[in-house]
């Protein structure tokens, strides 16, 4: 498995979740400088990107979660965090990460989120 997510669950809406994904080492040989972000598809819609870490360490963030998710990642450890608070039930979605190396996105399998109003 490349990128395993885990963290998700079911909390009410204002609450907090903070999903984790970790990178193989095997793959992801120079992690620091892979773009990588979080990714999520609520049903009937597109996947939309929420968050990311460009391949120069910027971060991007949706403009539906600025100011509430954070991203970040841990270079030597090969992880990727979302901070996600003052979540709302339209967050309610399956929650992915992704990292690109190379021109190749390896994604992981998924952490469904569920937020209930």
């Amino acid at each position: 498995v490349q990128l395993q997510a885990s963290g998700g669950g079911l909390v009410q809406a204002g609450g907090s979740l903070r999903l984790s994904c970790a990178a193989s080492e095997s793959i992801f040989s120079d992690f620091s400088s892979n773009a990588k972000g979080w990714y999520r598809e609520a049903p009937g819609k597109e996947r939309e990107q929420v968050a990311g870490i460009t391949s120069k360490g910027r971060l991007v963030y949706g403009d539906s979660v600025r100011g509430r998710f954070t991203i970040s990642g841990d270079n030597d450890e090969k992880m990727i965090y979302l901070q996600m608070n003052t979540l709302l039930p339209e967050d309610t979605a399956v929650y992915f990460c992704a990292c690109n190396q190379l021109g190749v996105t390896y994604w992981g399998q998924g952490t469904q989120v569920t937020v209930s109003s």
